[in-house]
């Protein structure tokens, strides 16, 4: 007989959250320019800084993040 697996908690959007702002301040410093939106989609968590001026060059980086582990699977920076 095998015994059950523990299966770990997913990460709340919070832990997922603060991933992914170390990691954007590291590369933007000043974040107080995007829109953050945050989605759990079947891939892991999707993390989108979006410029909140439409009308401004560049935009945010974009992540996804693994939802168990915490671990960035993607990210992309548009600067």
């Amino acid at each position: 007989m095998s015994s059950p697996q523990l299966l770990a908690p997913q990460l709340s959007a919070e832990e997922v959250l603060r991933t992914a702002r170390l990691d954007a301040d590291g590369a933007y410093r000043d974040l107080s320019r995007f829109i953050i939106r945050i989605a759990r989609e079947p891939d892991g968590w999707h993390v989108d800084f979006e410029l909140k001026d439409k009308a401004a060059r560049g935009g945010g980086p974009h992540y996804i993040i693994d939802p168990d582990t915490g671990v960035i699977l993607t990210k992309r920076y548009e600067q």
